[in-house]
């Protein structure tokens, strides 16, 4: 029995990330943007691995078009630490200043891709 106790309770904590990562990325990000739509920024379902600027029916920066690379974890934490360092001329304002919120947000998003 205690050792169910303490299973469950890591099954639990190995699903805090993730389930904190969602609620962080509602009261983050979810004001401009979606998993499965485009709302005033582009939609963010499966964007971990996925081109910079390539979801077709947004229309990306200058920045982001020229860009070229995928979005990894280490992209998406330098995006959401200074959108501006990472991509010159683009449109993003926002940014995470927490460390512990980005890595949270990033484990949300590469779960939501299925990596």
């Amino acid at each position: 029995m205690l050792l169910t106790s303490a299973l469950l309770s890591a099954s639990s904590q190995a699903q805090t990330p993730a389930k904190s990562g969602k609620e962080l990325f509602e009261k983050r990000c979810g004001g401009c943007h979606a998993l499965d739509r485009d709302k005033e920024g582009p939609r963010l379902g499966g964007v971990y691995g996925r081109t910079a600027a390539s979801v077709s029916t947004f229309l990306y920066s200058d920045g982001l078009q020229k860009a070229k690379f995928n979005w990894t974890e280490e992209k998406l934490d330098k995006w959401l630490t200074d959108p501006d360092k990472l991509v010159a001329d683009n449109d993003m304002t926002f940014h995470v200043e927490s460390a512990d919120e980005r890595r949270q947000i990033i484990a949300f998003l590469k779960q939501q891709s299925g990596k």
